[in-house]
């Protein structure tokens, strides 16, 4: 279990410095030996958390850009009743967005089935490539076990496509009235994109500058 069946609160806390999932009790992490203390301090530095951006106003972030996309969706259009595609994708956002919490992303916006993730806003850290990249490892993961019952219940076989990217961005308002949103402009998030279209099922690939951030944490392959 990951959250308390009696109030919510999380069974484990994300190790700061290289984002291992430790026990609730752990007062150091059990992978890098660092304070899990050191992790409430930062939420309270000003210079890790920030208030989230003004309604109108744009403002220039470093983010790590996660783009996350179902694999074969047009395909399973044509196998699955309309019914029951929408319930698998509705739980797949779901699974996805636990794991997301879970790691401290923000869900930016649903493109169909594809979903759009930022780490470092609005709440900014200072490992936030550490925690895109375990969120999309453990993505990957959930959706290997939901994809066994799926098949299971429909025949089908579902997998996803992670691209990760780090970069320079403005945040700013997008649309207009209830539609208003506010995302991140710039090539970060293209690139990312990009990158999510040259990966493998079930699989994520990472740009050269997250690779930079993370480098000796995770076991990475050119």
């Amino acid at each position: 279990m990951k959250y308390c069946g009696s109030c919510g609160k999380a069974l484990t806390q994300i190790c700061p410095q290289c984002v291992f999932e430790n026990p609730a009790n752990f007062n150091f992490c059990g992978n890098c030996g660092t304070s899990l203390a050191q992790d409430a301090k930062l939420k309270k530095s000003k210079f890790i958390s920030r208030e989230p951006l003004s309604r109108g106003k744009g403002e220039r972030r470093h983010l790590t850009v996660v783009f996350c996309d179902l694999v074969g969706s047009t395909s399973l259009s044509h196998e699955l009743d309309p019914e029951d595609l929408q319930k698998i994708v509705k739980q797949y956002q779901n699974i996805c967005d636990k794991v997301i919490t879970r790691y401290k992303g923000h869900v930016a916006q649903y493109l169909g089935d594809g979903i759009l993730i930022y780490f470092g806003f609005p709440v900014a850290h200072e490992n936030s490539a550490h925690r895109a990249v375990s969120s999309g490892l453990g993505i990957i993961e959930a959706i290997k076990r939901f994809s066994q019952k799926v098949q299971n219940s429909h025949g089908v076989q579902i997998a996803v496509r992670i691209g990760i990217h780090t970069g320079h961005v403005v945040i700013g308002d997008v649309g207009r009235g209830v539609q208003s949103q506010q995302l991140a402009m710039g090539s970060t998030p293209n690139i990312a994109a990009r990158l999510e279209g040259l990966a493998a099922p079930n699989s994520l690939v990472i740009s050269q500058k997250t690779h930079e951030l993370i480098r000796g944490r995770f076991q990475c392959s050119a």
